[in-house]
């Protein structure tokens, strides 16, 4: 299920970066382009994340679509924007671990866990985004 989901992802991000280019000075480009970026940024880290996931001990409280000890990936996909921003806090909590954002229940920290393969983590989660 996990491969259908990243394979949809990669294949909307390729749609949506594929047909008919036109030139634009309105606001609304860049900010249609800068979206797609950070979508193709996400992408590419997806199946990498995803692997070092699942060979983590993340599993143990968290889930894709349920929350367990801590939320759903899709919960923390649907609540932050994929920005350069956003990847550095979230690798951060992973890292160094935390609380008060999904309630008083603390993450551990992970210090065992390169950035390399935090920020992987991270675009994998946030490629998991559903609206």
């Amino acid at each position: 299920m996990k491969k259908i989901i990243a394979l949809v992802g990669i294949c909307s991000i390729i749609f949506a970066c594929g047909g008919e280019k036109t030139e634009s000075t309105d606001d609304t480009s860049s900010t249609s382009t800068k979206a797609t970026e950070e979508a193709a940024t996400v992408a590419v880290g997806s199946a990498k994340g995803e692997q070092l996931i699942s060979q983590s001990d993340c599993l143990t409280c968290h889930k894709v679509d349920a929350k367990i000890v801590g939320p759903s990936y899709n919960d923390v996909a649907n609540k932050y924007p994929a920005t350069d921003e956003n990847i550095a806090m979230l690798v951060g909590k992973i890292i160094q671990g935390g609380s008060g954002n999904w309630g008083e229940i603390p993450m551990s920290p992970h210090p065992a866990i390169s950035t390399e393969d935090a920020t992987e983590m991270v675009k994998y989660i946030l490629s998991l985004k559903t609206n």
